[in-house]
């Protein structure tokens, strides 16, 4: 690996311009005014795969946006490692909160990262951390030392759920056809403490409808004789959690797998510190269902949240009319033991239930996606751990993270092998947020710990 780590270091600069090129595209797949946009990025990753020197680098047409793929088979008896990440990103609102464009990378020095961070849309998620694979990979072809195959899996819809994705790999398994699959989209512990997601929760999401007299109303008029919706809604998404944190959809809980006691300890083993923790998201103080500490509630239990809600009038000045129609759109996050389809239709009987005779009530499934977990005892998992221990100096620790991503489970599903989430973002990366950024430091060390991962992977 000598002279993969001298590639890199004579070549970092230049891995950083061809990033900040990459993200000064907005490729936001969930508006249409974007979509050339989108088609642009894949292009450029396609471009930068073939002078990383991939073979059979395709942008292979779907159903909506392009999967980028490309390959490296150096000798058949030996593993192959299938790397997935994704081109599009979030859109950029509220464009106000920016403190520079969001299209317009600059790189600026935080309280976190001294040496500087990458402040665009899509730094963190996951165009840095996907390019961080290509990079490595040129680095090791570029020196002849690539230990095992490689193949690349890029897409352009994981921010909408990966809609044509499923399709592409049912359509491609031999294509794809692998050994384990390593996926940079989740962050780590810290940049002193690096980490290795074990798990993730699924997702459940919803939107619902609260639908009340046939047109707006006068609230003077009307006022307090006819019921109005967005205080129906209110109330019905009051009682969907109760006082000691717990979701009250029934049947909601019974199918969970529970951690061991051990495991739990293993979790509460990772650094937290509370008071910092509140500090760093301005609140003054945390909340969540009973019994569990706050890195529990964020990761190995299931959540309901409100995403977002509306009706009526919110435009400047008042309007008193009692509105028509309110709605809402509602997530839940699943853990192991929990089927989305399930809890959807778990939701979809319950939810109704809480509204009163006077308003009619729908509710609209949108995507979802089934947990996942990888043992430790999974070479993959070793061969993380192992790498991570080469450039961090210090052992990675197994935690669970609170986020999804859906087509985890669907790969172990359709192509039959594991996925290693091994990511180098932070939660203070904002991303999905306005200021999203990416530290450098953790841009150069995925890439510098990345080729490891190929090594031990292969000597297993």
């Amino acid at each position: 690996m000598n002279n993969t780590q001298q590639f890199i270091q004579e070549n970092k600069q230049r891995f950083l311009d061809e990033l900040i090129e990459l993200l000064k595209i907005p490729s936001v797949s969930a508006d249409p005014a974007y979509t050339q946009d989108v088609n642009d990025a894949a292009e450029m990753v396609a471009k930068y795969l073939k002078e990383a020197g991939a073979d059979n680098v395709e942008v292979c047409e779907t159903e909506g946006f392009p999967v980028v793929y490309g390959e490296k088979i150096v000798d058949a008896s030996k593993p192959t490692v299938l790397v997935y990440g994704h081109y599009d990103v979030q859109p950029a609102d509220p464009l106000e909160l920016w403190e520079s464009g969001p299209y317009e990378p600059v790189i600026k020095k935080t309280e976190i990262h001294h040496d500087g961070a990458i402040f665009a849309r899509g730094s963190a998620d996951d165009k840095g951390q996907m390019f961080m694979h290509v990079k490595a990979f040129e680095a090791l072809n570029k020196s002849n030392e690539l230990p095992c195959n490689v193949k690349f899996m890029i897409e352009g819809e994981e921010e909408v759920g990966s809609p044509s994705l499923v399709n592409f790999v049912k359509n491609n398994k031999e294509k794809l056809k692998n050994d384990v699959i390593l996926i940079s989209d989740t962050s780590m512990i810290s940049n002193e403490q690096p980490s290795i997601s074990v798990g993730l929760r699924g997702l459940s999401y919803v939107e619902v409808e609260v639908k009340g007299a046939n047109r707006d109303m006068h609230s003077g008029v009307y006022g307090g004789a006819v019921p109005n919706p967005i205080n129906v809604l209110a109330t019905m998404i009051g009682k969907l959690i109760n006082e000691k944190g717990h979701i009250t959809i029934p049947g909601f809980y019974e199918p969970i797998l529970e951690l061991t006691e051990d495991e739990r300890a293993d979790l509460a083993k990772i650094p937290f510190d509370v008071e910092e923790y509140k500090k760093s998201i301005g609140i003054a103080d945390i909340q969540g269902e009973e019994g569990f500490s706050t890195i529990e509630r964020a990761s190995i239990r299931p959540t309901l949240d409100v995403n977002g809600i509306w009706g009526g009038y919110i435009g400047e000045g008042a309007k008193t009319v009692i509105p028509s129609h309110a709605y809402a759109k509602i997530s839940m996050r699943l853990v192991p033991g929990q089927d989305p389809e399930v809890v959807t239709k778990q939701f979809a009987d319950y939810f109704p239930t809480l509204a009163p005779s006077s308003v009619e009530v729908k509710v609209k499934p949108h995507h979802g996606g089934k947990p996942y977990i990888l043992p430790t005892n999974h070479p993959g998992f070793i061969a993380a751990k192992k790498a991570l221990a080469e450039t961090f100096v210090k052992e990675a620790l197994a935690e669970r993270a609170g986020g999804s991503i859906p087509i985890v489970a669907l790969f172990e599903e359709e192509l039959g092998t594991k996925s290693v989430l091994m990511g180098f973002g932070l939660n203070s990366d904002v991303i999905h947020s306005p200021n999203e950024h990416y530290g450098l430091f953790n841009f150069y060390k995925g890439i510098e710990t990345i080729p490891y991962f190929y090594k031990y992977f292969n000597e297993q």
